[in-house]
């Protein structure tokens, strides 16, 4: 591993951490290109990809769970992004850039802004870095494939690249699992994993697993105080518009002013919507996740038998919380 880019992305850390006028010029900026971006939510994706994934020491660890390679021919991997989250394939570009790799990037059209702004950066800190990337709206020349996008899109990608080394990603949620002992706090800990990003990113919850007799109303009640979502344009638009629905087709449904409620069994739910479903012991509600484990990105829970991570933890993943289950690094390094 390349202890010059170890040194380059912890300087970039340091930078980010600081928020000076110039990464803040640039946040403003992705939100006048994409107005689900707004300035509270890209800060967060900033400071959780400087706190999580560009601490040296951090680093260090988990470059250390995977063998050095003797010898290692440099690839040319294809990094297809997302655009539904800021930054949401910085982890992808971190891994081919520590993996000897050097990274092609078709950036999504919604997310244009903050990552050559971040490369520029980074470029300062370490000149090699000019050489082991660059942009393509149209890959070719590669030799191993990253793509997300959504389940229509697999398909495409499939066709397309499917003769290659590849890691293709569908559409996933998270969930969370109430158990009946949440206090206030961890409810609310619980609203970050749902609203954060307004819910539009596959580790935000769509579905909660409640304990039979349990109320939903008590969600709606500790949730109101995340209701100033509701002054965001687009989000009202959505609330507005499933409201519409449900009273139109009579879908009994449980609703505040921002939020909706809705006992359906689907893991994915419309914006401004929750869906819910009751389970009565833990042996029928195991059965029920591995049920839907392939659509599942991150299980929520106090009970630490069942979930992955605590309440208000989902949107905080570490250099090892690998999309979908796969070790990116460990592709990487077989190429």
């Amino acid at each position: 591993m390349n202890n010059k880019i170890i040194d380059a992305l912890a300087a970039l850390g340091d930078f980010i951490t600081s928020m000076p006028p110039e990464l803040e010029e640039k946040v403003e900026e992705a939100y006048l290109h994409n107005r689900w971006f707004t300035a509270e939510n890209t800060k967060f994706a900033l400071a959780s990809i400087a706190g999580s994934m560009l601490q040296r020491e951090k680093l260090e660890d988990w470059l250390g769970h995977y063998p050095v390679p003797a010898e290692q021919k440099s690839r040319n991997v294809g990094l297809i992004m997302a655009g539904n989250l800021p930054l949401v394939g910085f982890h992808d570009l971190l891994c081919v850039l520590l993996s000897g790799h050097r990274a092609l990037i078709k950036l999504s059209s919604k997310d244009r802004i903050l990552l050559p702004f971040l490369l520029k950066k980074l470029e300062a800190y370490e000149a090699q870095i000019k050489d082991r990337y660059a942009f393509s709206e149209r890959l070719r020349d590669f030799d191993a494939v990253i793509a997300t996008g959504s389940n229509n899109s697999s398909r495409y990608f499939e066709y397309y690249f499917g003769r290659y080394p590849h890691i293709i990603r569908k559409n996933r949620n998270s969930v969370a699992v109430i158990t009946g002992d949440e206090d206030e706090k961890d409810l609310l800990a619980l609203g970050d994993d749902i609203f954060r990003y307004f819910g539009l990113g596959c580790r935000n919850v769509s579905k909660l697993y409640l304990p039979e007799g349990y109320d939903p109303a008590r969600i709606l009640s500790v949730m109101e105080a995340f209701q100033n979502i509701i002054h965001h344009d687009k989000y009202r638009n959505n609330y507005d518009y499933h409201r519409s629905l449900y009273l139109l087709n009579s879908t009994p449904h449980l609703a505040s002013d921002f939020l909706m409620l809705v006992e359906h069994e689907a893991i994915p739910s419309p914006m401004a919507t929750l869906h819910y479903e009751f389970y009565s012991d833990k042996t029928s509600l195991k059965a029920a996740l591995a049920m839907h484990s392939h659509e599942i990105q991150v299980v929520v829970s106090k009970d630490p038998e069942i979930g992955e991570v605590a309440p208000g933890q989902s949107q905080r993943p570490g250099l090892a919380d690998y999309a979908d289950k796969v070790d990116t690094m460990a592709f990487l390094l077989q190429l």
